[in-house]
């Protein structure tokens, strides 16, 4: 997870439209490192292609050694229909900001 999996916790930026409505550029959300993933949860996730970028997506179903995940926004989304599995680096339990409350 190359730093990640010292924290039990995370604060990550949201940049970009892929998860509207569910998320939105701007929020801040808390991401739990050391949770398992079920499919339908939020996450934060890591492709093998894309080795520097993380991004937040929605599990859909464990594939091979990592999970198919898609953007709520299917057409502003770059998710696992284009680069297939991702490896889960943790799951989004909070949004801070701007509107507070338990992601599901």
């Amino acid at each position: 997870m190359s730093g990640l999996d010292r924290w039990r916790w995370r604060r990550v930026l949201v940049r970009g439209a892929s998860m509207v409505p569910a998320l939105r550029e701007g929020d801040v959300v808390v991401v739990r490192t050391r949770a398992v993933a079920r499919a339908g949860d939020v996450v934060l996730v890591r492709w093998a292609s894309r080795p520097a970028q993380l991004s937040v997506k929605r599990a859909v179903r464990r594939e091979g050694a990592g999970w198919h995940v898609v953007g709520d926004n299917a057409f502003g989304s770059t998710d696992s229909r284009e680069l297939g599995p991702a490896a889960v680096l943790g799951v989004v339990a909070w949004r801070l900001w701007p509107r507070p409350q338990r992601l599901r």
